[in-house]
């Protein structure tokens, strides 16, 4: 037989993506659920070294889809879970997770620096102490990440061929990171494009509160490597909820905030460079936000309904104040450090 027809699990299966044209030069890569290859490539390491024995349970820190993935991969291969969360799992989700037989507890308490995810993760160091026989993923600092999505770069090669620019949400920053480190080794010039969101720490913004879940940080993802980064663009979230509605009457793709995020960066650079062709990394489906995103009263309840899609971004020069709209900087493949440093000479120069 030529290609395999079957999958081994259902978590195999919601691996790969599906590849949508949606211009000439624009193509979406719709996944299912996306933290699925991290999810399945961790635990099935941790399984051959030894390191998922029977009595071991796997606890981590989530925010919604990561959890969900390692729900479903602890069902498959009969381990217990425990994952640390806050109000981001909603009772849709809860009710899912709990029925895949996972433990969730939802912290109601932000950390005074840090916010839920330091909270989070203090829950979680208290859980491990606990238990005498644990195994964490660490999404955030585990090199595993990243390193898992050379099967999304191959699977890009097989069917575009040469990629010139990856644009993608910014959670641990291991997708757009990892899936780009990998495409560069066939095509060295392919660019990257973070998208952020307004007072998240990840490319220099303080820490804040953030209407869009989904996208960015109270604290740093220790895995995630600046350098891969051609430019960053941080999105509001009524615009995020704009671009995922309009992604779905325009395409009939049927995803969540951070994918629309993604798709008005990556629509807009599209447009911008017509002779390279651009991928739109899209996480997840949008069934989680049939109350919020997808319902009309909700979005004109929190203030959203009379948003305009932009059609452009505003190019800043501080990447560390945050905007009220659409911005975007010029990271340039810089580390962290240095893009701080850049930021701080340029300040005291027009001191």
């Amino acid at each position: 037989m030529g290609s395999r027809a079957f999958y081994e699990d259902a978590t195999e299966a919601y691996q790969l993506p599906r590849v949508v044209r949606l211009a000439p030069n624009l193509f979406a890569v719709c996944f299912t659920l996306m933290k699925m290859i991290p999810a399945r490539y961790i635990l099935r390491r941790a399984l051959r070294e030894g390191l998922l024995a029977p009595g071991t349970i796997i606890v981590e820190t989530t925010s919604g889809t990561f959890g969900l993935a390692l729900a479903m991969q602890a069902a498959q291969l009969d381990r217990r879970l425990i994952l640390v969360s806050d109000p981001a799992i909603d009772d849709r989700l809860h009710r899912r997770l709990t029925d895949l037989g996972a433990v969730v507890e939802r912290l109601a308490q932000q950390a005074a620096v840090g916010g839920y995810q330091a909270a989070r993760l203090n829950r979680l160091a208290e859980i491990r102490r606990e238990l005498p026989a644990t195994f964490c993923p660490e999404q955030y600092s585990n090199p595993d990440n990243p390193r898992s999505y050379a099967v999304v770069a191959e699977l890009l090669v097989e069917a575009l061929g040469q990629v010139d620019c990856v644009v993608g949400p910014i959670g641990s920053g291991g997708s757009t990171g990892g899936t780009t480190t990998f495409l560069r080794s066939v095509s060295p010039d392919c660019r990257a494009i973070g998208v952020d969101t307004h007072f998240s720490v990840s490319f220099g913004h303080p820490d804040g509160q953030r209407g869009l879940r989904g996208l960015g940080n109270s604290l740093m993802p220790p895995s995630m490597d600046h350098r891969v980064f051609d430019g960053v663009h941080w999105c509001t979230a009524a615009e995020a909820y704009r671009a995922t509605r309009h992604l779905h009457r325009r395409h009939a793709l049927f995803m969540g905030p951070t994918s629309g995020a993604s798709y008005l960066v990556g629509r807009w650079w599209a447009q911008k460079h017509p002779d390279a062709l651009t991928v739109v990394l899209m996480p997840d489906e949008g069934y989680r936000y049939l109350d919020t995103v997808y319902d009309d009263e909700w979005l004109a309840a929190q203030g959203y309904g009379a948003t305009v899609l932009p059609d452009e971004p505003l190019t800043v020069s501080d990447p560390t104040r945050p905007g009220s709209r659409w911005t975007a900087y010029d990271w340039g493949k810089r580390s962290y450090t240095e893009v701080m440093a850049s930021a701080r000479d340029d300040l005291v120069e027009l001191r």
